[in-house]
């Protein structure tokens, strides 16, 4: 079957169709970068990083984006706690975004904007929705105006008639924010600068974007200006996030952009379940909040994390337990028996080149895949990216090479045919690959680089060149080499950056 997704704009499962053949355009709303991530995000960003594994597996040319939050409240209590400022809480735990990824074999984006990076865009998409009449100023503030946009609530379902109902007894009319407001409904898309806070100029004054227009302007810059033409921005495959966000954030996306643009801002909306832990909603009060570095520094294999997220549909909660997490390292035992079958007993068994792994590409495997698993991996996982049907199916073949080890153990030969083994393994490492889950079983943390400095500089002048050649594969290459060294590379608006990992 083709692939089908589950879009959450028109609540029904749909044909996988692209704006432009073959090529899939893909926005992640990422973290807000004020604390370490913690599981939520470590469910959200395996699913995402998965649906873009599997859609490269199946041939498409994928670009995939996520962005940075880096001006909000929170980081700026943050500092004002740490006395220190939003740019350093920001950079840290970036850094430290990138170091908790890394262990979970996250791949890096395509680009990674952020919100302070974005300002001239983001002001200019304010500047066009006042032009049109969907936003107004108001004493250094800009809002939108909610009524203006005749579909407000078609992503969440929700009714302003019905909300307005609801939040009458909730409203503080003394509140300056509200009196500002020409309808309660109405959101900021700009906020005048307050003392000691960052600040940002602007037609209206000096201040700072509201959130939601970031991603509006984040979405319409990495996919459109950046390629020389706004309006290639427009309208991109598929946005992501994690359920909290389709109202309001996603909700308030839509009637930015649409209202600018009188397009779709995207063809699918998808979002990914919450996670509970012991039952419970995850909060610092309840005393349950557990960060990804936390989890790891117990021991918690990384792929047993990728295991237990991908043993749950993406769309639906999970719950977080001891016993859970038990269940998926001992499954993650079953694929490792699997996975290095080839390793084990491809030189005992004449495998042509058992060392070889293989890349999550059909035409680069060398006709070495088993036709009839990958067509039935495929057909589980087009439903809706079914990868608990997917990893079934890996299950089974694991088993299958399992007993045949245990099998030339014990009898020192098998029935079945060599050639065939040799093709069941290659297609379970390939399969698992697409999952994520490495076919080394670890996620090899980068020995410290002895590059220099300047021999990074011009590794990133040299990708540059090539990509503006659109010698995409020889940039892909140099990235590739660099975090092989332990050096991390993050694109935006104002150039490349790096890190050391």
């Amino acid at each position: 079957m083709p692939l089908t997704v589950y879009n959450t704009l028109t609540r029904r499962q749909e044909s996988f169709e692209t704006v432009e053949p073959g090529k899939v355009k893909m926005y992640y709303c990422g973290v807000t970068v004020y604390d370490y991530c913690h599981l939520g995000h470590a469910r959200a960003c395996i699913i995402w990083d998965v649906v873009r594994r599997y859609l490269q597996f199946l041939g498409y040319e994928v670009r995939f984006v996520q962005n940075f939050t880096d001006v909000d409240d929170k980081i700026l209590n943050r500092a004002r706690q740490e006395h220190s400022s939003m740019e350093a809480v920001s950079e840290r735990y970036i850094k430290a975004y990138f170091e908790d990824m890394r262990r979970l074999g996250i791949k890096d984006a395509d680009e990674y904007p952020r919100a302070t990076h974005t300002m001239n865009g983001i002001v200019r998409l304010i500047h066009e929705l006042e032009n049109k009449g969907f936003a107004y100023p108001a004493q250094g503030d800009v809002y939108y105006a909610v009524r203006q946009f005749s579909e407000y609530g078609k992503l969440s379902g929700r009714k302003l008639e019905d909300m307005q109902a609801g939040a009458s007894e909730r409203v503080n009319v003394n509140d300056p924010e509200y009196q500002k407001k020409k309808d309660p409904f109405d959101f900021a898309l700009w906020k005048a600068a307050k003392p000691e806070e960052p600040a940002w100029e602007s037609p209206w004054g000096k201040g700072r974007p509201g959130w939601h227009i970031e991603c509006s302007a984040m979405v319409r810059e990495a996919f459109g200006t950046s390629q020389g033409d706004e309006r290639l921005g427009e309208t991109i495959d598929i946005h992501t996030g994690g359920s909290d966000l389709i109202f309001p954030h996603h909700e308030n996306e839509i009637a930015q952009s649409e209202a600018v643009t009188g397009k779709p801002l995207a063809r699918y909306w998808m979002h990914n379940g919450m996670v509970k832990v012991d039952g419970e909603k995850m909060s610092k009060s309840l005393g349950n909040f557990i960060t990804i570095r936390e989890l790891l520094d117990r021991g918690v294999d990384p792929m047993a994390v990728r295991l237990f997220v991908l043993q749950a549909h993406y769309r639906k909660p999970i719950d977080f337990t001891n016993e859970a997490i038990a269940a998926a390292t001992n499954g993650l035992q079953t694929l490792k028996e699997g996975l290095l079958f080839g390793y084990q007993y491809g030189k005992q068994l004449g495998f042509t080149t058992p060392t070889v792994i293989p890349v999550a590409l059909k035409e680069e495997t060398g006709g070495m895949l088993n036709t009839e698993i990958v067509e039935r991996f495929q057909e589980a996982v087009n439903d809706d990216f079914n990868f608990p049907a997917g990893l079934a199916v890996l299950f089974e073949l694991a088993k299958e090479l399992q007993r045949e080890g245990n099998v030339l153990v014990h009898e020192g030969k098998t029935e079945i045919p060599t050639a065939e083994l040799q093709s069941k393994w290659y297609t379970l490492v390939t399969l698992a690959q697409v999952l994520g889950i490495d076919a080394k079983l670890e996620v090899e943390t980068p020995q410290s680089s002895s590059i220099s400095d300047g021999e990074i500089e011009l590794k990133i002048q040299q990708r540059e060149q090539a990509r503006k050649a659109k010698n995409f594969a020889e940039g892909d290459r140099i990235r590739n080499e660099l975090q092989a060294q332990g050096i991390t590379l993050i694109d935006s608006r104002e150039g490349t950056r790096w890190h050391r990992s």
